[in-house]
Formats: C-alpha cells, structure tokens, sequence
C-alpha cells in the first residue's frame, strides 16, 4: 500500500510549480535564463558537512567533491552524478542523499560538479565525467567502484560506463541508476501517456534541456541517449523507476534492451512513486536507499 507521505508528495510537488518550469519551451528558457544570470550554490549544505567528512578537489578543472563517513577510511568509491535536466544545480536533497547513502554504505562518494547546459554540452562533458571516473577506478580498483546518478545524472553514469567500456577500462563492480533520463529525443509514444500523472515533469521543457545539452552531437549519440548505445560488457545495473515519472519510459525500455542481450540488470519499478522517489523523504524512498545501501557494500 502507498504510504500516506507519498500520496501527499504529489501535492507538495505541483506547490513548487516543477512542472509549470518544464510546461513550455519559453518557461524552461527562462528559468535556464535565470540560472545563467544567478547560479546556485553547488556546496553542500552544513546539515551534511556536520555529518560527514567533505573534501573538494579542482585539479580535474571541474569543483569534485568526497563525501566519505567520519572516523573511516573507506575502500570502496561511488561516482556520483547529479540529476537536473542537466541545467541545473545540484541540490540539498541530493547531498542528503549521498551523505545517507555514504554513512550506511561505508562508502567514499566522489561527486563531480558537471558544468551546466547550455555552458557546456555533452561531448567534452562526458569525457570528462568519464576521466574523472576512471582516476577513481585507478585508486580503488574497479572491483570497488560503483557508478551511479538520478534523472539526467543517471543517463550520465550510464554513457560515461559506456565511454569507460570503449576505452578499454576494466569494468566497475555495479552502475546503479535512479529514475535515469536515457533517450534525449523523447519520442518513446509511452511518455505521452505517463506525462498527465506526472506531477513533476513535463515534456517541452525536458525536451529542450535535451537539445541544449546534446549541442552539435546527433540525438542517438549515446553520450547523450545512452539507451541507444551498446549495452554489452557493462556492469550489473540496478535500476528505480516509479511510474508517475515520464523517465519511466525509458526504464522499461532499458530493462528490455538488457534482457534481450542477457545483461544482468535488476529492476525495482514501484507503483504510483514519481521522479527520483527513492530520494523523497517518504517510507518507500528509505526502503529504495536501503537496497542501494546493500549494493554499495558488496562493492
């Protein structure tokens, strides 16, 4: 049975307008306007660095934070990339998250802070991502390295596997992804029907945020729809997906690329939960960061 708070959170979700932003094309560019003009702080909040030991590092050229438990020094990494639309910033919830998630997990989280469309688009994003990545598979060893992201952070992690399996890097031990944002053409005609239950998402301005991100690259480049790139010789996935999300579509497409070829995925898809459900603070979100939890460790 859905609990009560997420039978509320759709309520709380329109209140914040989320979906008026991302309702027509002129809004998103407005509110990309305004992030353009004003950024956000990117810094994670002081109810996180209270909690947990935070380090920044730019040597990268981008600001790459660790979040790692206090008094431990973990061996095993998750590479963190943040969910957004890809123009915008990452948020308190997402360092709440990560904080959880490394505490329960013993987990160091390696957190780049990806330049923003339309700044800078996917292809010298990607690679990027995808160096930064890889030095962190050189210091813990791939066998002890997860890669994991939400919405378009998890279309993210799962091109960077993609770019790291190309490059002949050895495989990380699990890509876990959350509500991920795969296919920037959106033309999946599942979205359309999901897109009315959706009290977060909404097509033209998702849609747009894909265009600015993907620039000049071709809209089936899996840097930016991995859902179209090669899915062979990738780590076990795990993957969320709540089904008043319009990124559901793509999840279920996944899962059925994954099991045509025999890649190992398991799919957690739970009824009713919307857009990045298992980072609300609602009982079936905590039951969905236990599962990750579980899977860190085995890292």
């Amino acid at each position: 049975m859905t609990s009560l708070a997420a039978r509320l959170m759709p309520l709380a979700i329109r209140l914040r307008g989320s979906k008026r932003r991302f309702g027509s094309v002129d809004r998103t560019s407005a509110q990309i306007d305004k992030t353009l003009a004003a950024p956000a702080s990117y810094e994670p909040p002081r109810s996180v660095t209270n909690k947990v030991a935070v380090t920044r590092d730019d040597a990268s050229g981008w600001p790459v934070y660790r979040i790692s438990p206090r008094d431990s020094t973990p061996t095993r990494a998750s590479v963190y990339f943040h969910g957004g639309a890809y123009i915008a910033e990452i948020t308190g919830t997402h360092w709440r998250t990560i904080a959880k998630l490394a505490a329960a997990a013993d987990t160091t989280f390696v957190v780049p802070i990806y330049p923003l469309a339309p700044t800078k688009t996917a292809a010298t994003t990607v690679a990027r991502a995808a160096e930064i990545a890889e030095s962190v598979t050189i210091e813990f060893g791939c066998e002890h390295v997860v890669l994991m992201g939400d919405s378009a952070g998890g279309g993210m992690a799962l091109a960077v596997a993609q770019q790291l399996r190309d490059a002949g890097v050895a495989s990380v031990a699990h890509i876990v992804l959350i509500s991920p944002w795969l296919d920037v053409a959106m033309t999946d005609p599942e979205i359309e029907k999901i897109a009315p239950r959706d009290p977060w998402l909404a097509v033209p301005g998702t849609k747009l945020a894909g265009e600015l991100y993907r620039g000049d690259l071709p809209v089936d480049d899996p840097r930016v729809s991995p859902l179209r790139g090669d899915l062979h010789g990738l780590a076990p996935m795990s993957l969320f997906s709540g089904t008043r999300d319009i990124a559901n579509a793509d999840a279920r497409s996944l899962v059925n690329a994954c099991r045509s070829i025999g890649a190992p995925l398991h799919y957690h898809e739970a009824s009713e939960m919307l857009h990045v459900y298992p980072l609300l603070p609602i009982p079936e979100g905590r039951r969905a960061l236990a599962v990750i939890a579980d899977a860190l460790t085995r890292a």
